[in-house]
């Protein structure tokens, strides 16, 4: 189950950051969940700032890592669940960065490892991983994340 591989990892789940403006976090259609973009959020703690000047690598990886926990409390919230999850389809990462960074796959892998981490095999995922001059509000991190639900 997955309940007990987040508590062997030590792992618990922030409060569900409502969604910004006029959106859901996630929809349900099908056999599909598509997740919405998310950020670095746990509660009061927002990572803001560009990878490559105000973060380094590894701060954006752990705001990657941050921003994957915040997607899967929105998945916990949204399906009660989440072994209903039979595998993470598509990740697409962006990350906020300065001139001249170029290693937002390495930024992004912060989500990812902590994906496969989670749910194994089922969580290895395609993935697209670019960089951006601004995101809202200044956050380091947003990631959308589609899903297929067990049948």
């Amino acid at each position: 189950m997955i309940a007990d591989r987040l508590a062997a990892l030590g792992i618990v789940l922030p409060p569900v950051f409502p969604p910004a403006g006029n959106y859901v976090g996630c929809v349900v259609d099908g056999d599909l969940v598509h997740v919405g973009g998310h950020g670095p959020v746990d509660g009061a703690t927002i990572v803001c700032g560009k990878v490559g000047t105000d973060l380094t690598l590894d701060d954006g990886r752990r705001a990657a890592r941050m921003t994957g926990l915040s997607m899967l409390a929105t998945l916990q919230a949204e399906l009660g669940d989440l072994d209903r999850i039979l595998r993470i389809v598509k990740v697409f990462g962006m990350v906020n960065v300065a001139p001249g960074f170029d290693q937002m796959p390495a930024v992004i892998d912060g989500c990812s490892d902590l994906l496969v981490e989670v749910f194994g095999d089922a969580g290895r995922h395609t993935r697209s991983a670019v960089g951006l001059a601004e995101l809202p509000f200044g956050i380091a991190v947003e990631i959308e994340l589609i899903a297929r639900l067990q049948p």
